[in-house]
């Protein structure tokens, strides 16, 4: 592809992307002042396609005035570059300036996207699971769904500056001694354990392979054996948990809000969460119910001494599934600016 000379003057329409290890979705927006509203959106399978390039062509057939692109990509974005956690993609922003023909184009991690998102999502985009007590300061989101990933909204005097964390892959620990035997079970399997081993899709399928294979509470049904290979694990354990059709799938999903509790409690000690913990990706609305059951906020303020502070978090879970591109959509109106 003949190289093309980069665009310099100014567009009121931005690009933004949400780069997952399963889809990607891309959005066009008009700017006006400081608001922005989307006026086309499409989302790709990223499996089928080699690279952000490929899709990029599909998506704009017909080559709009776009004044500024931002990429949220799931993966830690070094030098203006990118190697996809849960793809075999390696994204580069100077390439992506050739592809678009554009200069102002900006790769940022995914969360880091979602943090940008949080700051323009609407009161009816979350549900509280913990009201808490909301004061100026350090915010944190954590979310789990293809991975496991975080970011931290620093505070910056009046407003939240998000800034990214790889923190999802630091070593797992256990709680109690039904985790430290699930810790066992992964780490003859694995060796090294994250907090995304267990805190993701894949993470939910493995604590129920725990609990099946350590025999103590009864047999794999066949039906759900079929219904487990045939169509999404992680899927069919929480929507059997929710019917209570099957003690494992029910202990299963009981582990995994347990742990995603602490995990967040975790975080927000961390990072001195004052201003809140946000929980995004896929699985949380999906499996809200459970959030709210109370399982995952009694592991978020069991922290020993500092439970009392950890208590007064606030603590909301991402509704809209369009944050990430909200989010970049928002950051790439800041780039028309710069």
């Amino acid at each position: 592809m003949a190289e093309r000379k980069i665009k310099k003057e100014k567009s009121r329409i931005v690009l933004a992307g949400d780069i997952g290890g399963t889809k990607t979705r891309l959005g066009l927006f008009r700017v006006r002042g400081r608001h922005f509203h989307r006026i086309f959106e499409k989302t790709f399978m990223s499996q089928r396609y080699k690279g952000l390039e490929g899709i990029l062509r599909d998506f704009i057939k017909e080559r709009k005035e776009i004044g500024a692109a931002c990429f949220g990509v799931a993966g830690p974005v070094i030098e203006e570059k990118v190697i996809a956690t849960n793809l075999p993609w390696r994204l580069d922003r100077e390439a992506l300036q050739k592809e678009l023909s554009l200069a102002k184009v900006e790769l940022i991690n995914d969360l880091v996207a979602n943090a940008y998102g949080v700051t323009v999502l609407k009161k009816n985009d979350f549900e509280v699971l913990n009201p808490g007590k909301r004061e100026e300061g350090n915010a944190a989101l954590l979310a789990a769904g293809t991975g496991l990933g975080q970011a931290i909204l620093f505070w910056s005097r009046s407003r939240h500056v998000p800034s990214p964390s790889e923190g999802g892959h630091v070593e797992f620990g256990p709680k109690n001694d039904l985790e430290i035997e699930l810790f066992r079970y992964l780490f003859d399997r694995f060796g090294h354990i994250s907090y995304e081993r267990v805190l993701s899709g894949t993470g939910l399928l493995h604590i129920y392979q725990f609990l099946r294979d350590s025999k103590r509470w009864g047999p794999e049904p066949e039906w759900l054996s079929k219904k487990i290979n045939r169509g999404d694990p992680s899927a069919v354990i929480s929507e059997t948990a929710q019917q209570k059709k099957n003690r494992i799938c029910v202990m299963a999903l009981d582990i995994f809000a347990s742990i995603y509790g602490a995990a967040a409690g975790n975080l927000a000690l961390q990072v001195m969460a004052v201003g809140g913990i946000y929980i995004g990706g896929g699985i949380a609305p999906k499996i809200i119910w459970k959030l709210k059951d109370g399982t995952f906020m009694q592991a978020f303020k069991d922290k020993g001494r500092l439970s009392e502070f950890v208590a007064q978090v606030p603590v909301k879970v991402i509704m809209n599934d369009g944050a990430a591109l909200l989010g970049a959509a928002s950051r790439a109106t800041d780039l028309l600016k710069e």
